[in-house]
């Protein structure tokens, strides 16, 4: 009986070699090779998304904001007078109202707001004047470090 066994299992091996049987185990691990990269990616490239209006920002010598949990809402104002909500420009007339709506839903009256060097100190007035009447009350200013100071040159 013994040989009969053998006989069997080798003559199952012999049909077997050419053919090709389904495996019962997913082999994840090309997935999770292909998640960890994509992590890596996003975690690299999300500090850069952040507002992608294109300025020549004031030098200061201020120090760096601590961030927040909420993601930052900015308004910025380009030299040739366009004024932009995000990434995405907005007429002068409707700034308000979206704004009035945005603050509805948000649990911080923080905004960044952005503006050009050679714009006129009046128009960013201006715009903080709006942007306050639109309900928010913290409004950071944001430059580029490395600029000059009242207290003698830049610290690097």
């Amino acid at each position: 009986m013994g040989g009969g066994v053998a006989k069997n299992s080798n003559r199952r091996g012999r049909r077997g070699r050419g053919k090709h049987q389904a495996m019962a185990e997913i082999n994840i691990t090309p997935m999770v090779d292909v998640m960890m990269v994509l992590l890596v990616i996003f975690m690299v490239a999300a500090p850069m998304m952040t507002v992608g209006v294109p300025l020549e920002l004031p030098k200061t010598s201020a120090k760096a904001v601590p961030t927040e949990q909420e993601e930052p809402l900015t308004v910025s104002l380009q030299l040739d007078g366009t004024v932009s909500l995000m990434n995405s420009s907005v007429p002068e007339d409707e700034l308000v109202g979206r704004l009035e709506a945005i603050a509805k839903e948000r649990e911080s009256n923080k905004i960044y707001l952005r503006a050009d060097g050679g714009i006129n100190y009046s128009r960013v007035v201006e715009v903080m004047g709006a942007l306050n009447g639109a309900g928010f009350n913290n409004i950071t200013l944001v430059t580029e470090s490395g600029g000059p100071s009242l207290t003698g040159p830049a610290k690097q």
